[in-house]
């Protein structure tokens, strides 16, 4: 049995609530970064001259060198201080949209999209980790909740945001705009975050032994997964939005506030109501997601219906990552460097496959197909989950 990361005496330390904050900003960004070309994607494939399936998969490429680094992050930093390491994350953001936005080919816009990656999985590798350090173990749960505030944020205004100003200015100035919120993100990390020194090492082995683990290894195949039937969907919710449900870009970006903004509902919820046992919430992101998903399938063409459908599952969108996350600080709290590394591989190997998968239906068949796989994928995760008790540590 691994020793724990992070000894105890770490909780006595003030709360540094500040830093959780510039965690926060961090992840809204992360998450603008990465998923912002979803609310762009025909103007991308219109810019690029790909068809939408060939620029949704080449837009996932962030999501193989974010599995290379989530597996890598914490064996490279070593002994590294990791308020630098999550420092350097964030500058790499920063070049990464640099690229993204001046992309003149294909070419460029995924060497734009792979650094991006690395930072995505090095910083959500160490999040939880490094959560559990700056606040006392009472408040983690608060701490992660507002840490993941900035998803449901991004989430909110974003998609919405970015595909109202890419029409109006296009999507490279979409991109030049987050560049100084970035910058002043990277500048907030070097003056809030307190010195983080490297405790433990954990490396390959370590997360071997969590393989090993049956309640940690089937939870990670079953967050696989949820997150796979959700971004096998999500990567591909505009060409559904303009081709069956008829959305114009004014009515388009109504539907993607009405799924953000719903994101914080989710997010508030888990904060409120998720308290001890995880086990029986566990099933419910596949399933709902899964149900919104199939009736976007049936009642799509409907404005209305596909914002109330949007709706939900954007809420639950939010919850998904609380959700797992705090089943994973309570059932692998002895190695949380490694059991994140693990997770974050996992999951974003589910949205990778997802975005290719969903592309190959969508080109070869049609956006129908990605959404009916998109459920497929939810019904085999609510399967595996059950009732949630297998997925929890032996007492």
């Amino acid at each position: 049995m691994t020793q724990a990361a992070f000894p105890a005496d770490t909780t006595l330390q003030p709360a540094a609530w500040g830093a959780v904050l510039s965690m926060a900003l961090c992840v809204a960004m992360l998450i603008a970064s990465e998923f912002m070309p979803v609310s762009l994607l025909t103007p991308i494939a219109e810019g690029l001259g790909a068809t939408q399936g060939q620029t949704g998969q080449a837009i996932s490429i962030s999501g193989l060198f974010a599995v290379a680094a989530s597996l890598l992050i914490s064996t490279v930093a070593g002994k590294l201080n990791r308020k630098w390491v999550l420092v350097a994350m964030t500058g790499l953001m920063l070049v990464s949209l640099v690229l993204v936005a001046a992309a003149p080919n294909f070419a460029v816009l995924m060497i734009g999209r792979a650094l991006l990656g690395l930072c995505i999985g090095g910083f959500w590798a160490l999040a939880t980790a490094v959560i559990i350090r700056l606040v006392p173990e009472a408040d983690v749960p608060r701490a992660l909740a507002l840490m993941y505030g900035g998803q449901a944020i991004a989430a909110a205004f974003a998609a919405p945001i970015g595909s109202y100003l890419g029409d109006l200015i296009g999507w490279r100035a979409v991109f030049w705009a987050l560049t100084p919120i970035v910058a002043l993100n990277l500048i907030w990390h070097v003056v809030a975050l307190p010195s983080l020194p490297a405790r433990q090492r954990q490396d390959f082995r370590t997360m071997l032994g969590l393989l090993k683990r049956p309640h940690f290894l089937t939870g990670l195949i079953a967050a696989m997964l949820s997150w796979g039937s959700a971004f096998t969907m999500f990567t591909y919710l505009r060409p559904f939005l303009e081709g069956v449900t008829g959305a114009s870009v004014t009515v388009l970006s109504v539907l993607l506030l009405a799924l953000g903004c719903a994101g914080f509902v989710g997010t508030w919820a888990c904060g409120r109501f998720l308290k001890g046992d995880v086990a029986p919430v566990l099933r419910l992101p596949a399933l709902v997601m899964g149900a919104c998903t199939l009736g976007l399938v049936v009642l799509g063409a409907s404005p209305i219906a596909a914002g109330l459908f949007l709706a939900v599952w954007g809420a639950m969108n939010t919850a998904i990552s609380v959700i797992w996350m705090t089943w994973m600080s309570q059932n692998v709290d002895d190695a949380p460097e490694a059991a994140g590394s693990l997770m974050v591989a996992a999951i974003q190997t589910s949205i990778l496959l997802g975005a290719v998968v969903g592309g190959l239906l969508l080109d070869g068949l049609s956006i129908q197909a990605t959404f009916i796989g998109s459920v497929i994928l939810a019904g085999a995760a609510v399967l595996l989950v059950g009732n949630g008790r297998s997925l929890l540590k032996p007492q």
